[in-house]
């Protein structure tokens, strides 16, 4: 029984994500997480407001990779906060052009 409940158990999902303050978009903030919509929702509602994202309006995502493991995640965040600016902005435009929020869109 207890194969068969982890069998049936979602894979786990780990999201690297670049997030923005709109409607500026002069910052942009790399993170990891395991729940995309709970910390897009924390980024709007600068839940910890001594936070890099919460002095910087940072609430809006609009780019994010999906992982199944979570150090791949964090390898992949390092890689992407080490790039350049616009580095960063070739990957938004190449999945986003419109740098919409990807978030609100998943439903």
């Amino acid at each position: 029984m207890t194969m068969l409940v982890k069998f049936m158990k979602e894979e786990k999902k780990y999201y690297v994500y670049i997030a923005t303050n709109c409607p500026r978009k002069t910052v942009l903030y790399t993170g990891v997480t395991c729940r995309l919509i709970k910390r897009s929702g924390q980024h709007e509602e600068k839940m910890f407001p001594n936070s890099f994202t919460a002095k910087y309006n940072v609430n809006r995502i609009v780019y994010y990779e999906i992982f199944g493991d979570v150090h791949m995640a964090i390898d992949r965040e390092k890689q992407i906060k080490a790039g350049s600016r616009k580095r960063k902005i070739e990957l938004i435009n190449n999945l986003n052009p419109e740098w919409s929020d990807l978030v609100a869109v998943m439903f």
